[in-house]
């Protein structure tokens, strides 16, 4: 038998501090229950300097949760509720499973937040980092309905779903990225190793060199002089560009130019209306309020040309107007989309049609990064072998100019 020093509340509320001994913190919780003590804190005789640590406040700022973290927690967390394992002890079980300590930490802090008498959506909104507002929203509306496990399950899908989309969306733009950020290193390399010895050739013949060549000498002769510097103002623009769209105002301008680009532009659009379509249905079948779901909904598009559309659209229903009304009149809301929500509004089945426009939406994504893939890939083949080609001929140019003298 271990000795626990315990901190609780009574029936009456009264706050009551002592020790028990049990053989594990479960079993001393049970004892404590059975005299009709709230346990607050339980921790093993000589761990008492613990209690005084406030993990609430450190996980805020610190804990990183991924989302697939998230996507088990949810699903587990309603299984176990649906075979009628209490909320506190499911969260005791899921606690010792997960492989994050910081994930561990704080769900043992809703824990003991539970076992304090708070409700679980309350629990969960201290948490903001690693629950958002559409987790919390709909937990919420679980716990009042008597649905939490139905929810829950229907948030792990949710989370599956949005993941899925958005590994597909950053694996379309990264492509280019990455045979561009190719094709910059294979130049810079010609530059500095090898143009050099070929402009030690061509000076020790004393001949004139051609534009084409004399140009790329001159671009290898900066790079030689000035490599550092040069190597410094790339990473400080990325560094700089990186910090601009972090705020509000740069986030603003790149999103807009996103969604106008000629063929990326259709890609961050589709994808942000399945989003906003996906997250719509979901809390709508879940109960959550029209006004509050728009209000989630503007947060998770992941584009601000769209975030503000749907803003939009939530004052204009505040005003008394339909849903139909505001989406109709956005550049970027598609008029099928407005259409399918406006058949949904007079048949009050607005859930199931987000739901089917999220999934036309999942699979015109789907495509869209199928076709942009095989047409970038010729693309930035024929771009990247056209820089290095130019790069040789500059080269070549004046051995043939050579070959023309001795004849």
């Amino acid at each position: 038998m271990t000795a626990y020093s315990y901190k609780g509340k009574t029936i009456q509320g009264r706050v009551v501090r002592g020790q028990i001994e049990a053989s594990t913190e479960m079993e001393a919780r049970v004892k404590l229950r059975a005299q009709k003590i709230v346990p607050m804190r339980v921790l093993a005789k000589g761990t008492e300097k613990k209690e005084g640590f406030d993990f609430n406040n450190l996980f805020k700022t610190k804990v990183k949760v991924k989302s697939k973290e998230l996507q088990i927690f949810a699903r587990q967390f309603s299984t176990m509720i649906s075979s009628g394992i209490p909320i506190v002890q499911a969260l005791e079980i899921l606690s010792s499973q997960t492989r994050n300590p910081g994930f561990r930490e704080t769900l043992k802090n809703i824990r003991n937040q539970l076992e304090a008498g708070k409700r679980l959506g309350d629990c969960l909104l201290s948490h903001p980092l690693i629950f958002d507002k559409m987790f919390v929203s709909m937990v919420k509306a679980g716990e009042e309905g008597g649905v939490l496990d139905t929810i829950l399950n229907r948030l792990a899908g949710y989370l599956e779903k949005n993941a899925k989309i958005g590994n597909k969306v950053k694996g379309a733009m990264w492509y280019p990225a990455a045979i561009t950020v190719v094709a910059i290193l294979v130049v810079a390399a010609l530059l500095k190793f090898v143009i050099p010895k070929f402009a030690k050739l061509f000076t020790g013949q004393g001949q004139k060199l051609p534009a084409l060549t004399q140009l790329v000498v001159d671009a290898s002769d900066l790079l030689q002089a000035h490599f550092a510097l040069i190597i410094v103002i790339f990473v400080s623009a990325g560094f700089a560009i990186k910090y601009y769209y972090s705020t509000k105002e740069g986030k603003e301008v790149f999103d807009k130019a996103f969604i106008q680009l000629p063929i990326f532009g259709p890609l961050i659009q589709k994808s942000a209306i399945a989003r906003f379509t996906r997250t719509m249905s979901t809390m709508l079948s879940c109960g959550v309020g029209i006004l509050d779901s728009l209000e989630v909904c503007s947060t998770v598009t992941g584009n601000v040309v769209i975030e503000s559309a749907i803003q939009r659209c939530k004052k204009a229903i505040a005003d008394g107007k339909s849903i139909v009304q505001p989406l109709s009149q956005e550049k970027y809301i598609p008029g099928m989309v407005t259409q399918m929500i406006g058949v949904g509004e007079a048949t009050g089945t607005m859930d199931s049609m987000f739901a089917k426009i999220a999934d036309f939406y999942e699979e015109e994504v789907d495509y869209a990064v199928t076709a942009l893939t095989s047409v970038m890939e010729p693309i930035m083949m024929v771009v990247l072998g056209g820089i290095i080609a130019v790069v040789v001929i500059a080269m070549y140019l004046p051995i043939f100019n050579m070959g023309n003298v001795f004849k």
